[in-house]
């Protein structure tokens, strides 16, 4: 049942030189067995219940580990569980977990962790911006809504080493999802010790899985991945450390790669032109998508007219090919391209329209007059809020352009913040138009569509459509054992959303960057955790 997965995975070989720094290559174990990476944005958090981005995720996902691990191809791996039982027309899930798993505060792994952290999430208190997921598990609604206890979540500990999970309604991606972060376990003594502080530094966090987070004191711009001795399958991780960097400036990371002080490093739209034909040259396709978000809590923006306006007045093959120039594609709607597939089709494909994707001045210029006159004025200022990395800078200088060379009267102000900064400004409302982006976290349409609901606490421009509500619920509730009937009601929402001007999308990211060849084993998924370093090693 359900749709086709069709996540995109690829095992990234990159390869690197021994560090001299660390010894010669004598000292395998701890020299060699080294692996510098660089982000280009901040780790923001190390609590589950609270991550928001994909940096963040990647970390605690490479140093906690929950019921299954994703492999190369999106593959279910074994993580906790040993053992997995289905029941009840795909009801109730019966897991038996491992016993030789602990955290690194000695206490051992349980499926009372399991228990304590879904309700911690799904509790309206946490306010963890992940609760909507665990909809379709019993009751999890009416607990994220405050109606019921977190204590009638459906999810018990049956003992110390078996999970079992009732479902209010079959999940098509239910396996999926328990690869992904937010379903991952939490130690109760930890974060009742910590307080506050959970998770806002290493030294406020317990570990499980393959390493441990090292020297982030919660607002560095560097940290480590150091294998971790206790974990229950060490013998399978080869790698000493991950050293990460954020380097917002690709030429800074660019500098420290030739300098053999990173292993890899992102490319701007210069660089992956001039570097195309380089060995070690890789772009990797992510199931991301980047778009506009407008605050339709302002009036100018209530207007489809403008919002449909700004849309059209964006070239987005030119963004695609002359500012970023890797290897990203122009969105044909919200849902990325090659994420999920039904009877041969490519969702993305399905879903596509003209309206609310295509550039067109003439129509630009038309609903932007008559858009100003519903309005009332003759000319319209406002700010676009985006990241301070290089890419996102460039994106935004060219938005700006774009909408005050092809719309008259279009003042626009950028103003790029840290990234952590800007998800905070946009989560309370603060802004005209935020440049935003997500990357699926599993391979289902429905992990882009269901953001703008009207009651996603990621829809920050607070897009309000009944209709686009009604076929998010329908897909989910009467519809969700049949395949054909949830895909079309999938299909209707998407081109809904382009139509109306919910958001504006824009491109599909891929990612230009330098790998070194001789690092073997990194598992990258376009969706959901994005590189796994359990089986990464370093080639002698």
């Amino acid at each position: 049942m359900g749709l086709k997965k069709g996540m995109l995975a690829a095992v990234i070989a990159v390869s690197t030189v021994a560090l001299a720094a660390c010894g010669s290559k004598g000292s395998q174990q701890d020299s060699s067995q080294v692996l510098h990476w660089s982000e280009p944005t901040e780790l923001q958090t190390l609590d589950l219940s609270k991550v928001v981005d994909t940096v963040s995720s990647d970390t605690i996902s490479n140093s906690t580990e929950g019921l299954y691990r994703l492999g190369k191809d999106s593959k279910i791996e074994p993580g906790l569980a040993t053992k997995t039982q289905v029941s009840n027309h795909g009801l109730k899930y019966t897991f038996t977990l491992r016993k030789n798993s602990k955290w690194s505060n000695g206490d051992p792994v349980t499926a009372q962790n399991f228990v304590y952290s879904w309700r911690r999430t799904v509790n309206p208190k946490t306010a963890s911006q992940y609760a909507y997921l665990f909809s379709g598990i019993k009751n999890a609604d009416a607990v994220a809504n405050g109606k019921k206890p977190v204590t009638t979540l459906g999810v018990k500990a049956a003992n110390k080493y078996k999970l079992v999970v009732t479902l209010d309604k079959n999940i098509p991606y239910f396996k999926l999802l328990m690869g992904f972060t937010v379903f991952f376990p939490q130690d109760q003594k930890a974060v009742e010790q910590y307080g506050s502080k959970y998770g806002t530094a290493a030294k406020y966090m317990v570990y499980n899985g393959p390493y441990k987070v090292a020297g982030w004191n919660g607002s560095n711009l560097n940290w480590h991945l150091v294998k971790n001795k206790d974990y229950w399958d060490q013998k399978a991780v080869k790698l000493q450390k991950i050293t990460f960097q954020v380097a917002k400036s690709t030429t800074t990371s660019y500098n420290l790669y030739q300098n053999k002080k990173l292993d890899e490093t992102y490319l701007d739209a210069e660089q992956a032109k001039q570097l195309s034909n380089n060995k070690d040259y890789v772009s990797l396709k992510q199931s991301r998508t980047n778009y506009l978000e407008f605050n339709q809590t302002n009036k100018e923006f209530q207007n489809k007219k403008i919002r449909q306006a700004l849309s059209y007045a964006v070239d987005r093959q030119q963004l695609v090919k002359k500012v970023l120039g890797n290897g990203s594609l122009p969105a044909k709607g919200i849902v990325s391209q090659d994420l999920a597939s039904y009877q041969g089709k490519d969702f993305a494909t399905a879903a596509a329209t003209t309206t609310g994707v295509t550039y067109n001045k003439s129509q630009a210029q038309k609903l932007w007059r008559e858009g100003l006159r519903e309005l009332g004025v003759k000319k319209l200022s406002f700010t676009l809020m985006g990241d301070d990395d290089d890419m996102s800078k460039a994106v935004t200088d060219y938005l700006q352009s774009q909408f005050e060379t092809n719309l008259p009267g279009a003042k626009v102000a950028v103003e790029n913040l840290p990234k952590k900064t800007r998800i905070t400004r946009a989560a309370a409302g603060q802004f005209d138009v935020v440049l935003a982006g997500w990357a699926a976290d599993f391979s289902d349409p429905i992990s882009f569509l269901d953001l703008f609901t009207k009651n996603n606490a990621y829809n920050d421009g607070k897009w309000d459509n009944p209709t686009y509500d009604r076929l998010i619920n329908v897909s989910k509730t009467t519809d969700v054992n049949n395949q054909n009937k949830r895909w079309q009601d999938l299909v209707a929402a998407s081109k809904l959303l382009s139509q109306e001007q919910g958001v504006a999308p824009l491109y599909q990211l891929s990612q230009a960057q330098l790998l070194r060849s001789d690092v073997k084993g990194v598992v990258y998924n376009t969706a959901g955790i994005a590189f796994n370093f359990k089986h990464a090693y370093i080639a002698k």
